[in-house]
């Protein structure tokens, strides 16, 4: 009998999944990114330290053993890729409640020694408050915070480091098309430090603080900050600086802190 002429029910019956060779498994990785902060001590008020940062762990079994690389594992046939990533990222870190969003898939051949595996890319740029619990559990042997030069250096197991290259430039363009540095700064901030976040986490990102506040300032048909009014900070300066906030509700369409291209 023809698949033309079986019922649906008949062709699933007969219908044998061996004709066809399949990947071993279907895992999620994760890249987690977040921007440290350290605190300045001197005799003048200035911004901390920031550095982006990004999470990796110590393999703990086969293959790649004593390897840095991205939290994940496989998924399961009862879990979408998406609830596999939290799941995993729970049980090897102990980070939970990360909103992550899906990278892009990796399915170079020979990445992975045990044979076809397909793996689903997730990533995240969260506030390093949401990592102080992280913890090596399951097949991390060792959970740590790695600067992006550092992480480069090493040897990374599988793909993952063409992974981790992939997710700072999506990271990068993100953050200079939305509102994303709003969950790296607190919900009042000077424009000091939004810049700061920006070149942290974007280095080629070249503006001088006059030229950004100036910026920020003159985006008056769709501001993407406001000021607090009657708030100021001198936390870091030793005058006072004036305190704003995200507007709520901008979606932008184009870069919102570089100037679009001119038409030729």
């Amino acid at each position: 009998m023809s698949d033309t002429t079986m019922t649906e029910e008949q062709f699933l019956q007969s219908y044998d999944p061996t004709r066809y060779e399949r990947p071993i498994g279907v895992p999620a990785d994760i890249v987690l990114f977040t921007v440290t902060s350290e605190s300045i001590t001197g005799s003048t008020k200035s911004l901390p330290k920031r550095e982006l940062k990004v999470m990796l762990i110590k393999r703990k079994g086969h293959p790649d053993r004593g390897k840095w690389a991205l939290p994940g594992g496989f998924s399961s046939p009862q879990e979408t890729l998406y609830e596999a990533a939290k799941r995993e990222l729970v049980e090897e870190t102990g980070v939970d409640d990360i909103h992550l969003e899906l990278l892009g898939l990796y399915d170079t051949p020979g990445r992975d020694k045990r044979g076809w595996v397909i793996s689903a890319a997730f990533v995240a740029l969260v506030n390093e408050r949401y990592l102080e619990k992280r913890k090596a559990n399951d097949d991390a042997e060792e959970v740590r915070l790695f600067s992006m030069e550092e992480a480069l250096q090493l040897e990374l197991a599988f793909d993952h480091r063409n992974i981790l290259e992939d997710a700072r430039k999506h990271t990068e363009r993100k953050m200079l098309v939305t509102t994303i540095a709003r969950e790296l700064l607190d919900l009042t901030f000077t424009l000091a430090e939004l810049l700061q976040v920006i070149q942290t986490v974007v280095p080629s990102y070249t503006i001088t603080k006059t030229n950004f506040i100036r910026k920020m300032l003159n985006t008056r048909s769709h501001p993407i900050v406001e000021p607090v009014e009657g708030e100021c900070s001198t936390a870091y300066s030793q005058r006072p600086a004036q305190l704003y906030r995200f507007v709520d509700g901008y979606v932008p369409s184009l870069s919102i802190y570089v100037d679009a291209p001119s038409r030729s």
